[in-house]
């Protein structure tokens, strides 16, 4: 039992001792006159918690670069070429210049047109007369491309396991089927009903285990994990729409006419139906905002700690931000869960409340408390 908490603790203190011995180091170069640069974590935490063209593989001892392609739609047409272009910089410094004659610089992982910012130190991002279409595979799609992968991999062996009916499952298939149990009998069904959950569970348990699985590679800290893909408030965003949409299109006419009509007096129906209406919007918007938050705080949170090492200027202070990021790690293994639950009842929720037909509503109300 104690080397379930020994190990872990032990492995990263591993992890961060070179980072404390270079910050002590650097303290030590200070004192013989040489300049000091101070650690500015709310870049590192930027550097951390962003996309990026580039994939970045840092470990104890070992760093590589992996330049990822970088694909633009511009006014003269498709840009395709590496992002190891831009040698590393941010800073709108280096100029690429492609095949067709365009110019393009990267200020904080955006491309920009080179003339159209040049006196524009903070351009803004949405405005696209200054940058072209990007559709760049960055690192964030090669994380979510990998977790696909993953999950893929989860369902192959664990269907494998069920092609013996005469076995029990074990392994991967023995956790994952109480899994899928609970999101049958505690979620689907509670909340969209015994008629038609079986209609949405496809969806429910894909964004259940990818919310799960991209949770969980985000707290291990070395490559090909550590991604922060569900603190992209972009992910969070598409993962809302498909529940939106799913509620949109499966909306019975009972849904509609509640929001349309709603059951209140005349005098009040003015204030209601906008009322209504925005709240058809303000459902998935909860959804990314709430998935997004959680997890960005987290991983803002346990990269902090980290940095405290710099902060201090001192390996001794390792061990305790080691031990403070070992407690926040088992927190965060519980928010992956919690998260991945959460979204996944309130989609199905939403999604209840309106495939709900008039028949199955009054009964509902009839029923006793």
């Amino acid at each position: 039992m104690k080397n379930i908490f020994i190990r872990p603790i032990a492995l990263l203190l591993l992890l961060i001792l070179p980072y404390g011995l270079s910050a002590e180091g650097g303290e030590d170069n200070a004192q013989h006159g040489e300049k000091k640069e101070g650690l500015n974590v709310g870049e590192l935490i930027a550097h951390h918690t962003s996309d990026s063209h580039d994939y970045v593989i840092e470990i104890p001892f070992f760093h590589y670069t992996l330049h990822l392609p970088v694909i633009l739609w511009t006014d003269k047409g498709l840009s395709v070429f590496s992002s190891g272009k831009f040698q590393g910089d941010n800073e709108g410094k280096v100029v690429v210049t492609d095949k067709k004659g365009n110019k393009f610089v990267k200020i904080h992982e955006v491309i920009y047109y080179a003339d159209k910012v040049k006196d524009n130190p903070h351009p803004n991002v949405f405005d696209y007369d200054s940058r072209p279409l990007d559709f760049s595979f960055t690192r964030n799609a090669l994380a979510i491309l990998f977790v696909f992968i993953l999950l893929l991999l989860i369902i192959h062996f664990t269907k494998k396991a069920y092609e013996n009916r005469y076995k029990l499952p074990k392994g991967i298939a023995g956790f994952i089927e109480p899994i899928i149990l609970f999101i049958r009998d505690e979620v689907a069904i509670p909340n969209i009903g015994p008629k038609k959950y079986e209609k949405y569970m496809p969806y429910l348990l894909s964004v259940f285990f990818f919310i799960l699985l991209s949770n969980l590679i985000g707290l291990i800290p070395f490559a090909p994990f550590g991604h922060n893909i569900t603190g992209n408030i972009v992910v969070t965003f598409v993962l809302a729409l498909f529940t939106f949409i799913l509620t949109t299109v499966g909306g019975t006419k009972h849904y509609w006419k509640h929001i349309f009509n709603p059951p209140v007096p005349h005098a009040i129906k003015p204030i209601m139906i906008p009322v209504e209406i925005l709240g058809m919007f303000i459902k998935p918007f909860a959804l990314m905002v709430r998935l997004f938050a959680n997890m960005f705080a987290g991983h803002t949170i346990l990269i902090s700690l980290v940095a405290l090492i710099f902060i201090f200027g001192t390996v001794l202070f390792a061990p305790v931000s080691g031990a403070f990021y070992v407690f926040m790690g088992f927190i965060k293994i519980l928010v992956a869960f919690l998260q991945a639950y959460v979204f996944t009842i309130l989609s199905a929720l939403f999604i209840g409340l309106a495939v709900e037909d008039h028949e199955e509503h009054e009964e509902h109300e009839h029923q006793p408390a």
